[in-house]
């Protein structure tokens, strides 16, 4: 309890490059909040000195709940562009794509290799080992097909 009324500014400081750091090796844009948060909690220390423990460590929870919740809701509302989209959806990769089955499609479920893996594949109908077919949409880890024209 000693070390903790002992805490000045500067221990904020260092938690937060802590933070920051870690989030660089451990991406998901949560560590980089609860950095941020200590960094102001640093700041009002240096301006406010005589701020107990308690409430340091309070404000530093309330300011990091508060910054992951407003971010996630920012987020949401305002995603993101990129120029491909789909690059962590390996599936939706492939719709509109054609490809020729490499097993027959029984009982409306078959299998297809695209590139270097084995997908499987669910058709409205059974089809032939050879026939080609075209992704119409990606459920889960099955790919939806359908007859190509």
């Amino acid at each position: 309890m000693e070390n903790l009324e002992n805490m000045v500014f500067w221990h904020w400081w260092v938690l937060a490059l802590v933070f920051v750091i870690l989030e660089v090796f451990i991406p998901g844009a949560v560590l980089i909040w609860f950095g941020a948060a200590a960094g102001v909690v640093g700041l009002l220390l240096f301006a406010m000195p005589d701020l107990g423990w308690e409430i340091q460590f309070g404000l530093w929870g309330v300011l990091s709940i508060a910054s992951v919740l407003v971010s996630r809701r920012y987020l949401k509302k305002h995603p993101i562009k990129t120029d491909q989209p789909n690059l962590n959806r390996r599936g939706a990769q492939y719709v509109d794509r054609t490809f020729t089955l490499e097993e027959a499609v029984v009982n409306g479920y078959g299998k297809i290799t695209v590139d270097d893996s084995t997908w499987k594949i669910k058709a409205p109908e059974d089809f032939k080992k050879g026939t080609k077919v075209r992704i119409t949409e990606v459920d889960g880890t099955m790919l939806i097909a359908e007859k190509a024209e």
